[in-house]
């Protein structure tokens, strides 16, 4: 029978303004009498948003819902639960306020529950609900440690299944399969999420393996492991990404996907041989359909530029390139200025690869190597879709450059990347590459170049003074006050780096006759930077110590990452 609950949840989803919820209300009730069974099959049959749908619920059970993955989760709330209590009645604690745990929960109106989850904690709870799938994949990513993945290891290397080298594909498939390499790749992935990883790295050395996660720009060793291990471990990310575990002579590339509470987290595979085995590199990409998006007022953009770089976008018709190397934060600006645009009076299309972000209202199409679909054949057909605007993830050929400078110049904006590392060489390059001057003079409007830096952990944060030399190397010698720099001592919240984050600086170009006549000119790199300055051009090193200066990173971070600026 359906309980009392469940038929008031119906009649207020069905009280909700443009959704007919009749035909339906009658069939979810007779199908699903358990109150979770319910609020699943609404969510998963789409008859409303699962935000929406989980709001509703908490309603009718007198509690807020609140989404861990969007969330503060502190450490401290955590170690509170134990995980095998966590585990075992789906609830996380989130964060401490005012001496009050607040506790995700599966069935937070249990009140028993509460009280025996007070009891545990030793500090009262505040109880909000969420989906038990949530919470199970919140408790996966933020109870693993290195310790939970030197269990796993343990269990692993004193099984003597792993010590034949020579491995058939059938068998080694199964091992792949296998129960314990599954908990265990599962194991790294969720625990490269907590790190807040960007690419976790698998590599064979001489004696034994190695796991290491890119996180905040650096490489950190994480785990070491076993060499008998490694086939099985490629093998299993071999397999869910799709690919050829017998082959391991050539490179390999490839994607999946893990189901991460309600939404999905993407990822890239790479294989490479190496003298000691494969190599494997994870790319961790976009959460899809992340309601969190960085909108250009939160990317802390010195005022200097985003207004200028506010007007750019809104322009009409021209091309608008974004540049830096790989990982610098391009396509997340690139989406920002999107967002900041996107309206139901424009056309907006994208080419990517791959989409890393969905975007409500924009029609995001991925390019495709393996049937030809290039970002050229691509750009071609949209010219014939009506856009207003277009975006390119990135110019790789000249085919695509000519036909992104052709849309510029009838009448579309386009937004596009290079991989160039400064503003100006962006407009060379693209010279280069042979698309001839006379095109590119009147069709680019504006340059930004991007670098991301660690960002200064705020727990441990402190004050410094640096040297007078230190200063003079930085700036300029007159009027040198005594001014506090900051930097991180390191603590448990950033692993003792001293860092945690990234906070992105820039230059902007925009382009002024002047910058038009050098570029018909085929003029150099460094006389458009000149001619730049003259109406406020500063270069990436200039913003990047205003950021020092506002306690943000350090000058050690500025200084690795615009080295090669320091000679211009």
């Amino acid at each position: 029978m359906p309980s009392h609950r469940n038929k008031h949840f119906v009649e207020q989803l069905c009280a909700l303004p443009n959704f007919d919820y009749s035909r339906e209300a009658a069939s979810l009730l007779s199908q699903h009498p358990d109150r979770i069974d319910l609020l699943n099959a609404v969510i998963d049959q789409k008859l409303i948003s699962k935000d929406e749908a989980c709001r509703v619920w908490g309603d009718v059970i007198g509690v807020a819902y609140v989404d861990p993955f969007a969330s503060v989760i502190t450490e401290e709330a955590i170690e509170r639960i134990p995980v095998e209590i966590a585990r075992k009645v789906k609830s996380i604690g989130l964060y401490i306020l005012a001496g009050t745990l607040t506790v995700a929960m599966s069935t937070p109106e249990d009140s028993e529950l509460v009280r025996r989850l007070s009891q545990i904690a030793q500090v009262p709870i505040s109880p909000v609900f969420a989906l038990p799938r949530e919470i199970e994949d919140a408790i996966a990513i933020h109870y693993s440690t290195e310790k939970t993945i030197e269990e796993s290891l343990a269990g692993l290397e004193r099984s003597s299944i792993f010590d034949n080298p020579e491995l058939s594909s059938e068998k080694l498939s199964a091992l792949a399969d296998s129960e314990s390499i599954i908990s265990f790749v599962d194991e790294i992935i969720y625990y490269a999420l907590r790190e807040r990883a960007t690419d976790v790295h698998i590599e064979p050395q001489e004696t034994q393996a190695r796991v290491r996660f890119r996180v905040d720009g650096n490489l950190r060793e994480m785990v070491t492991y076993s060499k008998k291990l490694h086939r099985a471990f490629i093998s299993r990310l071999k397999i869910i990404s799709n690919l050829n575990i017998a082959e391991s002579r050539f490179p390999q590339d490839g994607r999946f996907s893990m189901s991460i509470g309600s939404q999905t987290a993407n990822f890239r595979f790479s294989s490479i041989p190496s003298q000691y085995g494969e190599k494997a590199v994870v790319r961790i990409l976009a959460f899809s359909g992340k309601k969190t998006m960085l909108t250009m007022d939160k990317m802390m953009m010195s005022q200097n530029m985003l207004q200028p770089m506010k007007r750019l976008i809104k322009n009409p018709n021209g091309i608008i390139f974004v540049t830096g190397p790989t990982g610098s934060g391009k396509t997340t600006t690139l989406y920002a200025a999107l967002h900041e645009i996107n309206n139901a009076g424009l056309n907006i299309s994208t080419i990517e690869d791959p989409v890393e972000i969905q975007l409500a209202g924009v029609t995001q199409t991925q390019v495709n190597a393996h049937i030809d679909l290039k970002f050229s054949t691509v750009l071609r057909a949209l010219l014939r879709q009506d856009p207003d605007v277009i975006l390119v993830g990135e110019i790789r050929d000249l085919e695509t450059a000519k036909i992104a400078t052709e849309a510029a110049l009838t009448g579309h904006i386009v937004f596009a990347t290079l991989h160039t590392n400064t503003a100006a060489q962006a407009i060379v390059r693209l010279m280069e590459i042979g698309v001839e001057s006379y095109m590119v003079a009147p069709s680019v409007i504006g340059v930004l170049s991007q670098r991301l830096a660690a960002r200064i952990c705020e727990s441990c944060k402190e004050a410094y003074y640096p040297s007078r030399d230190v200063l003079r190397k930085y700036f300029e010698d007159e009027g040198l006050t005594d001014v506090p720099f900051y930097r991180g001592r390191g603590c448990n919240a950033c692993r003792g780096t001293g860092y945690k984050g990234r906070i992105a600086f820039h230059e902007l170009i925009i382009v002024t006759e002047e910058i038009r006549s050098l570029i018909s000119e085929k003029r150099s790199a460094q006389e458009i930077t000149r001619a730049a300055a003259k109406v406020g051009y500063r270069s990436l090193r200039y913003d990047g110590l205003k950021k020092v200066l506002m306690g943000l990173t350090t000058i050690d971070e500025i200084e690795e990452n615009t080295s090669f600026e320091w000679a211009s």
